[in-house]
């Protein structure tokens, strides 16, 4: 079996967020289950393509609506990657120093034209074409639409949505970029009076996963405008929950963290761990230390904390730090609590991966009171490393962490609110207080796997599942 992955983001290479992590991972796995898995790209104008050389493998020109641009299909002339990565290779368009911004809809678009366009040329077809996300939603809709890829329509194509809050809007009297059609099939593109990539991406591909079973479920009931449609097409809808690439994620090999350790020496590993982190951020190591990894912003529920943290700080139960950047106005109000939780709290606004690892590894407490998350690999990750998460159920966190009051190992909360983070925050510090409950299920939450072996295997299935003809 041969797979054409394409995506926007692939770590190491550029990643955003959850979306470069699994594009980065899945793959991985699935050669190592004996699937030929490739990756095909954007070319940016980022850290990792200035350091490394490439070699051209495809030339050729797309045309987009009225202009024509020239583009390349490039390759690592060393592979230093643990699977193989093509990188399109649009000067005018895509070779910037971003992932997104505004002209998403002409970079994309052309991006998703070029793969089409050297899809076509390959002696060796792929056997499935597995796209990730709006910015590869209009794939689908090609291969099945456009006169010019009538080679490729019989390939199935899989649409797997990572966040469905984003789906690629743009105007008709833009359609004209795409490949000629036949113009009374445009409602396959169009929802709710714009072109909708994501949509037509569901309406189109052959399946459609997201992260988690439960987001798959809420996003019946909650999806930017999609619920309809995701209800309408449900029989060919299947969650698949993420997983995490356990090589790179893995305490007892991390090059990042202060002390290695696995659960036979959990006690001195993570100690070793959280004095490291309370040395450099002023606490004191003997309360439970509290932890927020990710994006300040709404969705995160991270516009919540300020006032969460305020009132479990006063009485100096705990001790909290926060590592992310996002929202300004959030950025601003944690970094104010600074000066008023001197000892017991510190926030680093930006990103660190070293940090986060060394966080991971040295946090007793993951905070993720999120309002939408589709899977979350971050609790995963704290599991991974003995921290145990607390979280909003919702999404992949639903299907990952059960609360210890129903026998589980971590702390949930069904509302998004203040008073619920809050509550769930006490319950945590009162659980730490039983440290022989709090090790055991410490030592327990690190023996679960959530390695990528066992959700690459259910992709393969789907892929095998699938029959020749989309009628038959």
């Amino acid at each position: 079996m041969n797979v054409i992955h394409v995506s926007a983001e692939c770590y190491p290479v550029a990643k955003v967020g959850g979306l470069g992590d699994v594009v980065g991972s899945l793959p991985k796995y699935q050669q190592q289950a004996g699937v030929s898995a490739k990756v095909v790209m954007p070319f940016y104008d980022n850290k990792f393509t200035a350091a490394h050389k490439f070699e051209s493998v495809y030339e050729s020109e797309l045309v987009l609506g009225k202009d024509t641009f020239s583009f390349r299909i490039l390759k690592l002339k060393k592979n230093i990657l643990e699977i193989e990565v093509l990188f399109v290779d649009i000067p005018g368009l895509l070779f910037k120093d971003y992932v997104y911004s505004e002209d998403d809809t002409a970079r994309f678009t052309a991006f998703q034209i070029a793969v089409m366009d050297w899809m076509l040329t390959l002696k060796t077809k792929p056997s499935i074409i597995h796209c990730h996300d709006h910015h590869t939603g209009l794939i689908p809709f090609m291969a099945q639409e456009c006169f010019k890829y009538q080679a490729l329509n019989q390939i199935p194509v899989i649409l797997t949505i990572h966040n469905a809050q984003y789906q690629g809007w743009f105007s008709h009297d833009k359609v004209h970029y795409l490949p000629a059609f036949d113009i009374n099939h445009i409602g396959l593109l169009d929802w709710d009076g714009v072109i909708n990539p994501l949509a037509a991406g569901i309406k189109c591909a052959w399946r459609v996963t997201t992260v988690s079973p439960s987001y798959m479920k809420e996003l019946q009931q909650v999806a930017n405008g999609l619920e309809s449609l995701l209800s309408h097409e449900n029989q060919k809808c299947i969650g698949i929950l993420n997983g995490i690439d356990a090589e790179v994620w893995n305490p007892e090999t991390d090059e990042f963290i202060a002390k290695n350790y696995s659960t036979k020496n959990i006690q001195t590993g993570k100690t070793a761990n959280k004095k490291w982190l309370c040395k450099e951020f002023g606490f004191s190591a003997s309360k439970p230390l509290f932890a927020f990894i990710g994006r300040l912003v709404y969705e995160k529920g991270a516009d919540l904390l300020p006032e969460v943290l305020d009132k479990v700080l006063s009485e100096k139960k705990c001790s909290v730090l926060i590592l992310g950047s996002g929202n300004p106005e959030v950025e601003k109000d944690l970094k104010n609590l600074q000066k008023k939780h001197i000892g017991v709290y510190n926030t680093f606004i930006g990103y660190d991966e070293k940090l986060s690892h060394l966080i991971y590894a040295g946090a007793d407490f993951l905070l993720m009171p999120s309002r939408v998350e589709p899977c979350g690999l971050n609790q995963l990750y704290s599991l991974r490393y003995g921290t145990i998460p607390l979280v909003r159920s919702i999404g992949g966190l639903k299907d990952t962490v059960m609360d210890v009051e129903d026998g589980g190992f971590g702390f949930s909360h069904q509302e998004s609110s203040a008073e619920d983070i809050l509550q769930t925050l006490n319950r945590a510090i009162a659980f730490y207080k039983d440290q022989p409950a709090f090790k055991k299920t410490r030592k327990h939450i690190m023996g679960i796997d959530h390695s990528w072996n066992v959700s690459a295997q259910k992709y393969i299935d789907l892929y095998n599942s699938i029959k020749p003809a989309k009628n038959e």
